[in-house]
Formats: C-alpha cells, sequence, structure tokens
C-alpha cells in the first residue's frame, strides 16, 4: 500500500530541514500536503507526488516533471472518485482497509480542505454547515457533527451507508446528512454535496427571494437556475424530501430561513457552486442598488449558454423552454425589468408577454373617469 502524508507530515519534514527531495518515490501526497510544500522550502508539482529523476526530467525547483508531463497533452484536474460497482467493502478489515487506502484518504483530506475554505470565506459559523462523498454504491464520506469547518481534520470524517447508518469513523456523523442522502438518492450525477450559510446567498433564503437568471454568463454555465426549497425544520425527513426534489433540476438550491446547498460530481465541484451561488448573489443584490434597469443576455444568446453548459455534462431543464421564457425575471423585486418592454426579454411572440388591447383601453377610460372625478372634486 502506497504511503500518503498530510499536511502533518509535510510540516514535520519541513521543521527537520526536509523537501520534496527526501520525499520516497510514489508516496501520494494530500492536497493540503502540497500546498504547504510549496510554500516552505521546496516546491512540488501539483499534479503529483515527488517522483525519481529521468534522463528526461526538466528540474522544477526540487521536483522533476517529465517531458510527458511537460510536453504530452494537457489534462484537466479530475478530482471525481469513481468505484466499482457491486465491490463496496463489507468485512470490518475491508472496511478499515478501505477507510485508510491512499484513494479514500485523499478524498477524505480535501474534504477537510473544502471545510477549511469554507470557514476562511465565512460560509459557516460555529459548527455550520456539512459535506458529503459518495464512495460506493452504498457508502458515503461525510462530516461530523458539532465541529468547526475550519479545523477538521481527514481523520474525522465518517463513513455512512445511503439511509444514514454509520459504518466507520470515531466522530458521530452530521444530522443534516439525510438531506444530502435524499439528494443523491434521487439523482444519480449527484456525487458530493455542500451546505453552508454564506451570507448573501442565504439572506435571499431568509427574503424567500429566487434570484433572478440571464444576467452573468458564467453562472448560467456552471450553475443554471437556482432553485428554491420550502422551509423544514433541518435534519428532519420533511426537510430531507423537500431539498432531494428541488435538487433533481437544480444544482444549488436555497433552503428558505435556512441556507444554501449545492452538489456536483466531486467535493471541489460541490464547493465551487457555492462559491458561484454567493458571488451571484451579492452581485445581483449590488446591481439592484445602483438605480438602473437589470438588463439580462437575450434569450437567444441564453440558448446558447445552457447549450454550453449541456455540452460540459450538466443538465437543464430550461433546455426546452420557450425563448421568451428563459430569461423571465418579472418576479424578481426590486425593480427587475428592461427599458424594451418592462417585463420578461422575449424575442419571440409566444404568447409570454406582450399587452392586451382591450385591456388597455379599459385602463385608458378608468384614468380617464378618475381624472375627472378628481378635477370635479378640486372645483368644488
Amino acid at each position: 500500500m502506497k504511503k500518503v502524508l498530510t499536511a502533518s507530515d509535510v510540516e514535520a519534514l519541513i521543521k527537520q530541514g526536509k523537501g520534496a527531495a527526501d520525499i520516497p518515490a510514489g508516496t501520494i501526497l494530500t492536497p493540503s500536503a502540497k500546498d504547504l510544500l510549496k510554500k516552505g522550502s521546496s516546491p512540488v508539482s501539483s499534479f503529483s507526488a515527488a517522483k525519481p529523476a529521468a534522463a528526461s526530467a526538466a528540474p522544477v525547483g526540487n521536483a522533476t516533471m517529465t517531458d510527458h508531463e511537460l510536453f504530452g497533452v494537457p489534462v484537466i484536474p479530475e478530482y471525481e472518485y469513481r468505484w466499482t460497482e457491486g465491490k463496496d467493502p463489507q468485512t470490518r478489515d475491508e472496511i478499515r482497509a478501505f477507510y485508510f487506502s491512499p484513494e479514500i484518504t485523499a478524498v477524505r483530506q480535501r474534504m477537510a480542505d473544502m471545510g477549511r475554505r469554507m470557514w476562511e470565506r465565512e460560509y459557516t459559523d460555529g459548527n455550520g454547515g456539512n459535506l458529503t462523498v459518495r464512495v460506493g454504491d452504498n457508502l458515503v464520506l461525510c462530516t461530523p457533527t458539532l465541529i468547526c469547518k475550519g479545523f477538521m481534520k481527514a481523520d474525522d470524517m465518517a463513513l455512512i451507508d445511503l439511509d444514514g447508518n454509520q459504518i466507520a469513523g470515531r466522530l458521530k456523523r452530521t444530522s443534516e446528512a439525510m438531506t444530502h442522502l435524499a439528494i443523491m438518492k434521487r439523482q444519480p450525477k449527484a456525487k458530493a454535496c455542500c451546505h453552508a450559510h454564506p451570507p448573501h446567498a442565504t439572506a435571499y433564503a431568509v427574503a424567500k427571494v429566487q434570484p433572478p437568471t440571464c444576467l452573468i454568463p458564467e453562472a448560467e454555465v456552471f450553475l443554471g437556475e437556482i432553485g428554491m426549497a420550502e422551509y423544514r425544520t433541518p435534519g428532519s425527513p420533511e426537510n430531507a424530501e423537500e431539498v432531494g426534489t428541488a435538487a433533481i433540476d437544480h444544482m444549488s438550491v436555497l433552503m428558505i430561513n435556512h441556507g444554501v446547498i449545492c452538489w456536483g460530481k466531486d467535493i471541489e465541484d460541490a464547493y465551487w457552486k457555492m462559491e458561484n451561488t454567493e458571488s451571484y448573489c451579492k452581485t445581483v443584490w449590488v446591481a439592484s442598488m445602483l438605480g438602473k434597469p437589470l438588463e439580462p443576455i437575450k434569450a437567444t444568446e441564453a440558448k446558447t449558454l445552457i447549450e454550453l453548459r449541456k455540452s460540459l455534462g450538466m443538465d437543464d431543464k430550461r433546455e426546452s423552454w420557450k425563448e421568451c421564457e428563459l430569461c423571465d425575471n418579472s418576479d424578481f423585486r426590486p425593480g427587475f425589468f428592461t427599458s424594451a418592454n418592462n417585463g420578461a426579454s422575449c424575442d419571440i411572440s409566444c404568447g409570454c408577454s406582450g399587452s392586451d388591447s382591450a385591456s388597455t383601453a379599459d385602463a385608458e377610460d378608468l384614468i380617464k373617469t378618475i381624472t375627472a372625478e378628481i378635477q370635479s372634486q378640486l372645483g368644488r
């Protein structure tokens, strides 16, 4: 079994005056260990642990990068955990070996890193927030209850099944894991969930205001429409049902009077969705106070963004919507409108917007009647 070095292990090495060159070949470094090593005296490749020097190696500090790594086809970082169906560990020995395997240890460490990032960005307070990652047919890693997310360690993570039963872990699992599991059961693509209370997005949830769409291209591509779930007691079966249902079609869900939950293919992806949601809500909040109409992206262009989103492997329930429905933010307050039509951004005639001539005539007659009455009263 390959050796895994955590941040604390690397810290001990640095204190001893050692660096990447002193790490045995084949050793796996957790993400935080790599970061710490970079900050120390010996930088290390961000893609792999230190490797023995080869004849074609190009030096990078005290680490090395092969010609294949340096000049080969560039890769996209991949953090998704893929398990073999039907191979969940069953016995105590199998579960122990699984929990401490290099691959699962790396996932647990990444969860601890995500918790620290949430806490540093003030997305959580006290023991708030929680994280989960699916690692088997019936296995999920989750953060423990009553612990600050900024100070978690990899060994703090609990291993549970999809019904919430704890299988392994020295600390008790979070009570809100059931909400995460409800999402995973309903949406197969949800392999990780991140729940937090980022101030601006949570303010929308408290005010029961669904963020508008079609304002920022990146939000359209990476978030899609942000969903809303009615308030139910956190951790209750009712809350799991509400949020689980909303999350089928939304990767980011505002839980009314509670907070935000996002899901993705891995814990990094789920956390990014949380950052995207908070940043988007903050930007829209500021823009809505500048005294100018919020002009949405044209619906035809919004269609293009949805297609791009789909090409990246993300579904979007708006794919079959009419163009005049895509950017209809008429329910958003305060004052979301366009200078062109005072309502939805509608590029085609689909019966979704436009004025009714009979209604307009009735309104004009009413205005004339009221004006005449006012003039009459003033005359008296």
